[in-house]
């Protein structure tokens, strides 16, 4: 664990001046944090989702971006994660709703979705590109795509490459609509559609796990922030963004991107 590593040298120089203080000096590791008392926090997560969470395939293990993320910041403020698997095309309108403490999936920070939840701050910044297979050479970026109208598009319903393609392609003809991620990038390798916009990290990995089958076109076509998503109010928010705000301060969300958009190697 990146934790153990890299804290381990501080950690000894902190006991060992510890030692020389009164007990009642001892205190928590990060005493300007919150502290949530060990609460127990429900999330909503599809876990379809590679680099993000996802399934490892062999072991069944919870594995990605997300869950590391998430168990580091719940160490720092004192909390305990319970993952409930929940489709994507209800996650939002269900933790709107207070079905769950809170929700995560790769969610983009947009006005639209303001409106149901609260989101964190953001904790990754993504830009969005134009996926598509690998032997693909009809076009070369979105406006070749776009002039093209028998080029079809993949899009998951709700998301935010379904959103930020509407003005390229906003013929309903031209546009199919997929609930999962997973059946969008399978609908892609076979040829029922010719590009599905992806961010960058999610491209990485399904290049990889495809085996070179897809790649990237042109240059991005958004930016993109994602954050974490709670019910309208929620005490959460604040004790997140505190913790958020700890871990990029300290360097561990580079380790997390460096972990699972650069270095990760998916099961053979």
């Amino acid at each position: 664990m990146f934790r153990k590593a890299t804290f381990a040298g501080l950690i000894l120089i902190a006991m060992l001046a510890v030692s020389f203080l009164p007990a009642t000096a001892a205190g928590p590791v990060y005493p300007d944090l919150p502290d949530l008392g060990g609460q127990e926090i429900v999330i909503a997560v599809e876990n379809l989702y590679t680099p993000f969470q996802f399934e490892n395939p062999q072991t069944g293990e919870l594995m990605g971006y997300e869950y590391d993320l998430v168990e580091e910041i719940c160490w720092r403020i004192n909390c305990a994660p319970v993952y409930e698997f929940v489709s994507w095309d209800v996650m939002i309108a269900s933790v709107g709703e207070g079905q769950f403490d809170m929700g995560m999936t790769g969610i983009s920070i947009i006005e639209e979705r303001k409106q149901i939840v609260d989101f964190s701050d953001p904790y990754i910044n993504l830009q969005q590109f134009l996926l598509v297979r690998a032997d693909e050479d009809r076009f070369a970026n979105m406006d070749e795509f776009a002039a093209d109208d028998s080029l079809l598009l993949g899009v998951q319903a709700g998301t935010a490459g379904f959103f930020v393609t509407l003005d390229a392609v906003p013929d309903e003809a031209r546009r199919v609509v997929y609930t999962e991620f997973g059946a969008l990038v399978q609908a892609l390798i076979v040829g029922d559609v010719d590009a599905i916009p992806v961010d960058a990290a999610a491209a990485r990995g399904f290049i990889s796990t495809t085996g070179g089958a897809v790649k990237t076109v042109g240059d991005s076509i958004s930016d993109d922030e994602m954050g974490f998503i709670f019910p309208k109010g929620s005490d959460l928010v604040a004790p997140m963004n505190a913790a958020i705000a700890s871990v990029k301060q300290d360097g561990f969300l580079d380790f997390l991107m460096n972990k699972w958009f650069f270095n990760y190697q998916p099961p053979a």
